[in-house]
This record gives structure tokens, sequence and C-alpha cells, in this order.
């Protein structure tokens, strides 16, 4: 059961900690601090996430970011290396002071809370992540097509449109890495944006 799916006591409960249990896993904030056990550590990200991972793990950041500053703050941005993703990142947050759950980790709970009911913290993020992949994985999958044509500054942009309207499929997110349409899709596009071969 998740955090989110946890009463914030049961919450606290279960998180304080919760770094002793990591397999194979130093943490070497602990010995800075005083009270290391009411502290629990939640990673949102890795190198190799997808557009969701990264758009939610922004969105925590962002709601978070108070409880970061002055002295002794609540909440530490952590970033651990790791053998199979090369690191992850992630905050380690201050479940209880002096006995009592804290802002943050009340903060902390309710996004989570949110993602159990739904898995997108900002919807408008994650399209404009997913918009944005998109139109890098377009200029890849031309990559032999470019090469045939004089393309304005904004060809990609202009194929996005087009295939969103007549071939809406070819974009659609795979793998949460964007959309990545076929080459047979892009000729389709650039013959009807009227985009013009080499020499022509």
């Amino acid at each position: 059961m998740s955090i989110g799916e946890l009463t914030i006591e049961d919450a606290a409960e279960k998180a304080a900690g919760n770094w002793r249990h990591f397999t194979c896993f130093v943490w070497f904030r602990q010995s800075d601090l005083d009270d290391a056990d009411d502290w629990a550590i939640f990673y949102s990200h890795h190198r190799d996430s997808g557009l969701l991972d990264q758009s939610n793990a922004e969105a925590v950041e962002k709601e978070l970011e108070p409880f970061t500053e002055g002295d002794d703050p609540d909440v530490v941005v952590e970033s651990h290396s790791h053998w199979a993703v090369g690191h992850v990142d992630g905050f380690s947050v201050r479940v209880f002071r002096h006995g009592q759950i804290t802002e943050a980790f009340t903060k902390y709970h309710e996004l989570s809370e949110r993602l159990a009911d739904y898995p997108v913290l900002d919807e408008d993020d994650y399209s404009q992540r997913e918009y944005e992949a998109t139109i890098e994985n377009i200029a890849d999958a031309a990559w032999r097509l470019r090469q045939e044509f004089e393309l304005p500054e904004d060809w990609a942009e202009q194929v996005y449109s087009w295939l969103s309207e007549h071939r809406c499929g070819e974009i659609e997110n795979r793998d949460d890495g964007g959309g990545y349409p076929s080459e047979e899709a892009l000729k389709e596009a650039f013959k009807a944006l009227g985009l013009e071969h080499v020499g022509n």
C-alpha cells in the first residue's frame, strides 16, 4: 500500500526511517543529523525516467520548495548514484519534529494522495513535455527525409500540426517518450505541406 493510500498518521509511521530498509544503501547525511530516524527518503525519478515521472517530480519539487529554505530545513533535495540507472533523484523529508508530523511531510502526503487517485499532478506540464518530446522525435524520425527537402525553421511543428489533424495515431505517446511517427506518415505530411525537394 502506497503512502497516499494511508492515513497521514499511518503514513508518517511507515515513512520515518524508511531509508534504513533500503538494500545496499548508505545515506551519508545520516551522520549530520541528530534525528535521522525521523526522516524519510522518497525518490521521484532517475536518469532514464519517462515523461510522466519527470513531470510529477518537478511538480513535487515546486510544492516542497518552501520547506527547503533556512538553516534547518525539513526537506533536502537528494541525488544518489545507482548502478543500473546512473542516479536516482528525490528528497529527504523530515517526518517528525519534536514528535509532531511536519508541514513538509503533510504536504508530501497530500501530493501522494493525489497521485493515488490520478497519476498526473500537472496536466499542462505533462502535455507540454509530450509535445516537446514528439517534436524532437519527428526530427529524429525524419533524418533521411531532411536531406531531401528544403525545410523551414518550424518544419517539425508544421508536421506535428498536420499529423494531429490527419494522422493523430502517429503522434500518440509511446512508452512515455512522446510520439514517434513512421517515415510513411512523414512523407505524407511533407507532401501535403508542399515542402520542396532539394534542387527543385
